[in-house]
């Protein structure tokens, strides 16, 4: 790896085309869950708290942000195995210090609770994990050429890296946030280079298994033989998906209550700060519902292009630096983005079941936060020490 001369100064070295959309979906989730407290105080407090206490959480992030940034590539490559130890370490933990008072709210054992903060370790693991998965991609890529036999032997190595953090997550009773790993799964091993014929059938594969299985939550029989993989309330949020407007579950409930708010905005929406939709806490699982209501679909529409333009500019960092490492670590910090993206906004409008899966930059939570902009601080280091380091495309270490 040839060191070269830099002569360009640090603005010029800042990727603004990815921090402007993150700021911007930053206002606009400082702007919702202060509204979303207007409308909710009794579990966000005052509005002006809810929405400083984010304020706070987003200057951690940035800090977060610029510490990662500092790291190149061959720096990154170096760390991730300490990351990713330390974010196994962390699941471990939260399975016997988990929160009693949250778990029972939520069915799940994720978080820890310091006072009056709660902090979820597995978003900090999902940046920790991307940088792991890209690390055993690219040195496979690097020592074996691709043959079906070492191709079948990487998918080993990827799930060797996967199969800890799952089993944790299912102990933890964590469905939705064990689906990000597998989306960053999947959209990695799309771009390291497998033949495609190992990758069409075993993604056809995986088409076919989820197909089923939503055959089978719409049947008695099935939702029996489901009920030994899957806890009660998890088939509660499937039932809510299934029919939001006679289920009397809570969750139901919020869902069809974030439907209508999103439905009273129409087009244009109630005008800035106008809700009247009452959505049982708003402020993170349900916050799209706060643009639904007052932007109407116009502002929602506007969000997802921000989210878009966001994606776009990570994809032309990633072409612009022509490291394969990087590649690797862009395609998963990206399926991380799109899954959650796609995700919450499909749960908000009941294109998809209930799974607690926040709106990245938007919704309520810390540790979130603060997982995303991890990812987003590894995006800009790559242009960041672009013209410091020429890397070649096999990453060069």
């Amino acid at each position: 790896m040839a060191k070269v001369e830099n002569k360009t100064n640090l603005v010029d070295r800042i990727a603004w085309n990815i921090v402007g959309p993150v700021f911007l979906l930053a206002m606009i989730g400082i702007y919702c869950i202060y509204v979303a407290a207007t409308g909710d105080p009794s579990h966000m407090g005052t509005p002006v708290k809810a929405a400083l206490m984010q304020a706070i959480w987003y200057l951690i992030s940035i800090i977060a942000v610029v510490f990662v940034m500092q790291f190149d590539a061959e720096q990154l490559f170096k760390v991730a195995p300490y990351f990713y130890g330390i974010g196994l370490v962390l699941l471990v933990a939260v399975l016997f210090l988990y929160s009693r008072q949250v778990a029972a709210s939520t069915g799940a054992k994720s978080w820890f609770k310091l006072g009056p903060l709660t902090f979820q370790p597995s978003e900090v693991m999902k940046p920790a994990f991307i940088l792991m998965l890209a690390r055993v991609v690219n040195k496979h890529n690097q020592e074996f050429e691709h043959t079906i036999r070492n191709d079948w032997f990487l998918i080993g190595k990827v799930f060797a890296v996967l199969i800890p953090v799952a089993v944790l997550l299912k102990l933890q009773n964590d469905f939705g946030t064990m689906l990000v790993f597998f989306a960053v799964v999947g959209g990695v091993l799309l771009v390291s280079g497998i033949s495609w014929k190992i990758i069409i059938p075993t993604y056809g594969f995986v088409a076919i298994v989820g197909i089923v299985v939503i055959l089978l939550v719409t049947t008695t029989e099935g939702k029996q033989f489901l009920s030994h993989f899957f806890k009660a309330y998890q088939f509660e949020r499937i039932n809510s998906w299934l029919s939001p407007s006679s289920s009397t579950t809570s969750g139901a409930y919020q869902l069809w209550q974030s439907m209508q708010a999103i439905g009273s905005g129409q087009i244009f929406g109630n005008g800035f700060g106008k809700i009247s939709v009452y959505v049982p806490v708003r402020g993170s699982d349900m916050v799209y519902s706060v643009i639904g209501e007052t932007f109407g679909f116009v502002g929602s529409v506007a969000v997802i292009l921000i989210y878009l333009y966001l994606i776009i500019q990570m994809v032309k960092i990633t072409f612009d630096t022509g490291n394969a490492f990087y590649s690797y670590i862009s395609t998963g910090v990206i399926m991380m983005i799109l899954f959650h993206v796609f995700e919450n906004i499909g749960m908000s409008i009941d294109l998809l079941p209930l799974t607690g899966i926040p709106l990245p930059f938007i919704s309520q939570g810390g540790s979130a936060l603060v997982g995303n902009m991890a990812g987003i601080g590894m995006i800009l280091s790559m242009k960041f020490h672009n013209k410091d380091y020429m890397f070649s495309t096999a990453g060069d270490f």
